[in-house]
C-alpha cells in the first residue's frame, strides 16, 4: 500500500477567537490552525506561576506553524523546532469552521511529565478529523523543572502552585477550548481528553483534580495510569537538590527565577540522573489533596466513562535497549527479573507467563512480566478503582497485534497504539513495520474506536465485537488485534499473580 497521497493545501478559513481573529490553512477537507496562544508566555515573571491569560490582539493572526516546545533534553520524544518558555500553544484540526457542534478530542502528548511534543508527525490529527468528522486538539504545556518544581515553601504564597503549573497548563487549554472550539464548529459540550503514556497520566489527573471539572466529558487513558502523586516531601528533596547543583543556597531559592533557562535544563537533568526521581505533580493541598486512584477512584469524576489500556510488552520498547535484551536465556532471564517481582518470585513469575504464551523466548518473558509489573497492573488497579466505586462504565482494552518492525522482536511495544487510532501508520512504519492489509484493518478498528468512544461515551461500532464494561466477575477486555476479539479474564495466570503486588508508584514496596 502507498504511503498517503499529498493533500492540496490553500489559504484557510478566518476565526474569530476571544483573543482575535486567525488564519489557519486548508489540507484536503481538513481546516488546521497552529501555534496558537492559550495562555501567555510562562518567562520572567510568569515562571512557575499558574498560567496567565493570553494577549489579545487586532487584525488577524496566521496559526500556521506549530509553536515552541517546553525547554528539555533534545531526543526522540523531542520535536527539531523551537523551545521556549512560551509554550502554551494549542493547535486545532477541523473539518469546517461552521456551527456543527462536533465532538472534540483533545490530545495530551507522551514523554512522562519530562520531555515531548504535541508536533509529532504522528499526533497529526487531520486523518483523524476527517475519518470522524470531529476536532482534534493537541497542545504544548510546561514540562520538567519549569512545569514541576515545588516552591511553596521556599518562595511563599504566590509560588505555593509551582510543583503543578505543568498541569495546570492543561486546565487552562481546556478553558481555551470551552471558551473558543465553537468557532471552529466544535461542540464545548462534548470534549473528550486522551493521550499516550505521559499523555495518559495527565489524563488520569484531570479525572482527578477539581481544577477539570467540568472542562471534559469521557477520556481515554493510552499505556499511562497515574494512581499516585509526588509526595511533597520527596518534591522539597528534589529542589533541594536542584538549588545545590546550581551552586545556591536554600535562601536563594529565589534565584531560580532569573536562572538561563539553558542552566536550569542542564541542572534538572543532572537531579534526575542522580536521585533517578524525576519532577512531577504533587500532592501539593492545592492542585491535588489526595492521590488520584489509590486508595480510590476519585468521586469528582466517578460519572465519567473511560477507556484505558496498554500494549501488550509496553517495556519491549525501552527495555529493548539493554544489551542482550534480544537474546536472552533463562539464566539470564532469572538474572535481570528480581527487579520487578523480587529474588524469592522468579520462577512462580516465569511459570505463571510461560502458562499462557508456552511458545514464548526468554527475551518474550522478560517484556511480559515486566511489562505487567510496569503497565498492566496499574491499569489494572485503575479500572478495578473505578469498578469499586460504581463509576461510569470503564472500558478495558489491550493492543495485543505482533508488529512485524525489526523482524517483530519488540512483538506489541510502548507507543505502537498511537499510529493506529490517529490512522498515521504512514507515519510510524519504524512501529508498524510496512503497510498492508492488517495495519490498514488495524486503524480502522482503532481510529473508530476513538471516535465512537469521542462521540458518545460508549466505543461500540462495526468495526469491533460487542464490548462490555469491566467488572470484577467477567473482567472483559477488547484485544485489539486481526480481528479484535472481546475476552474474558484474558491473561487471568498473569493477572493473578501480578495482584500480589503494589503500585511501582507506592514506592519500592512489592507486595501489597
Amino acid at each position: 500500500m502507498s504511503a498517503f497521497p499529498p493533500e492540496p493545501i490553500t489559504d484557510g478559513p478566518v476565526v474569530e477567537t476571544a483573543q482575535g481573529k486567525v488564519r489557519g490553512l486548508r489540507s484536503g477537507s481538513v481546516s488546521v490552525f497552529k501555534g496558537m496562544r492559550y495562555g501567555a508566555d510562562t518567562s520572567g515573571p510568569n515562571r512557575f506561576r499558574p498560567p496567565q491569560p493570553p494577549p489579545t490582539w487586532s487584525g488577524v493572526q496566521d496559526a500556521l506553524a506549530y509553536g515552541p516546545q517546553s525547554p528539555q533534553m533534545r531526543g526522540p520524544l523531542a520535536d527539531k523546532g523551537p523551545m521556549s518558555e512560551d509554550c502554551l500553544r494549542v493547535n486545532v484540526w477541523t473539518p469546517g469552521t461552521e456551527p456543527a457542534r462536533r465532538p472534540v478530542m483533545v490530545w495530551f502528548h507522551g514523554g512522562g511529565f519530562e520531555a515531548g511534543s504535541a508536533s509529532q508527525k504522528v499526533y497529526d490529527g487531520s486523518r483523524l478529523a476527517a475519518r470522524g468528522d470531529v476536532v482534534v486538539v493537541s497542545l504544548n504545556h510546561r514540562l520538567n523543572v519549569f512545569g514541576h518544581c515545588f516552591l511553596g515553601d521556599r518562595l511563599g504564597e504566590a509560588y505555593a502552585a509551582a510543583g503543578n503549573v505543568g498541569y495546570l497548563d492543561l486546565i487552562a487549554a481546556l478553558r481555551w477550548v470551552r471558551e473558543n472550539i465553537a468557532s471552529f464548529g466544535g461542540d464545548p459540550g462534548n470534549v473528550t481528553i486522551f493521550g499516550q503514556s505521559g499523555g495518559g497520566r495527565k489524563v488520569s489527573l484531570c479525572y482527578a483534580g477539581e481544577d477539570a471539572s467540568g472542562l471534559f466529558h469521557r477520556g481515554v487513558v493510552q499505556s499511562g495510569s497515574h494512581l499516585r502523586v509526588q509526595a511533597p516531601e520527596k518534591a522539597a528533596q528534589l529542589t533541594d537538590a536542584l538549588l545545590r547543583t546550581l551552586d545556591l543556597a536554600p535562601s536563594d531559592a529565589g534565584k531560580l527565577l532569573e536562572a538561563p533557562v539553558e542552566a536550569l535544563s542542564a541542572a534538572q537533568l543532572k537531579v534526575m540522573r542522580e536521585t533517578r526521581s524525576r519532577f512531577s505533580p504533587v500532592l501539593d493541598g492545592i492542585a491535588f489533596k489526595t492521590h488520584p486512584f489509590l486508595p480510590a477512584s476519585p468521586a469528582i469524576s466517578n460519572h465519567l466513562p473511560m477507556m484505558v489500556g496498554t500494549t501488550r510488552t509496553e517495556l519491549s520498547n525501552q527495555l529493548g535497549y539493554e544489551p542482550g535484551a534480544f537474546d536472552l536465556d533463562m539464566a539470564e532471564l532469572r538474572r535481570r527479573l528480581p527487579r520487578y517481582v523480587g529474588e524469592d518470585e522468579v520462577d512462580a513469575a516465569i511459570a505463571a507467563f510461560q502458562a499462557t504464551s508456552p511458545d514464548a523466548s526468554p527475551s518474550e518473558l522478560y517484556f511480559k512480566i515486566a511489562s505487567a509489573r510496569g503497565y498492566i497492573l496499574d491499569q489494572t488497579i485503575m479500572a478495578e478503582q473505578r469498578v469499586k466505586a460504581g463509576a461510569a462504565p470503564t472500558y478495558s482494552y489491550q493492543l495485543v497485534w505482533r508488529s512485524p518492525a525489526e523482524g517483530g522482536r519488540r512483538i506489541s511495544q510502548h507507543t505502537l497504539d498511537l499510529p493506529f487510532m490517529f490512522d498515521n501508520v504512514a507515519a510510524a512504519t519504524h512501529l508498524t513495520g510496512p503497510e498492508s492489509e492488517e495495519t490498514s484493518q488495524l486503524a480502522d478498528a482503532m481510529a473508530q474506536t476513538w471516535i465512537s468512544f469521542a462521540r458518545t461515551g460508549d466505543p461500540n461500532n462495526a468495526a469491533i465485537p460487542s464490548w462490555r464494561a469491566y467488572d470484577l466477575t467477567d473482567r472483559p477486555v477488547m484485544l485489539f488485534d486481526i480481528p479484535p476479539t472481546l475476552a474474558e479474564d484474558p491473561y487471568a495466570g498473569e493477572r493473578t499473580f501480578m495482584s500480589r503486588y503494589d503500585s511501582q508508584q507506592m514506592g519500592r514496596t512489592l507486595h501489597r
